[in-house]
């Protein structure tokens, strides 16, 4: 028997309303906000929240003066479609492309997160 259940993964950001509107809009989830947070979540109840951070400041990647402590990868059918797609909603592609099969971009605080094939 499982002692707790998984209902989110949270992000520390500046802006929460700004960075789960860039999520929503991704993965096509209801944004549900409040006052200094937003859950993004979809119809199965998957979800991800936004906290706001007052001295927040973005992760540098691949470096580690600033650890990205976590990313986020998302499954997609075509890398060239879907990164112009994240582009035009916010995000930015990294300079540092380390593999084939996935890309490397930066949500709109910073966070790393991969466009992945598989």
């Amino acid at each position: 028997m499982a002692i707790a259940r998984f209902p989110s993964i949270v992000l520390d950001c500046p802006d929460p309303h700004a960075l789960a509107a860039f999520y929503g809009a991704l993965l096509d989830w209801k944004v549900e906000p409040q006052d200094d947070w937003v859950d993004v979540r979809a119809d199965d109840g998957q979800c991800l929240s936004f906290q706001q951070v007052d001295d927040y400041r973005a992760p540098v990647w691949p470096g580690q003066e600033v650890p990205q402590q976590m990313h986020l990868d998302f499954i997609v059918d075509d890398l060239d479609e879907a990164e112009k797609a994240v582009v035009e909603l916010g995000a930015t592609r990294h300079e540092h492309q380390p593999g084939t099969t996935f890309r490397v971009l930066l949500d709109p605080a910073g966070h790393p997160f991969c466009l992945c094939l598989s």
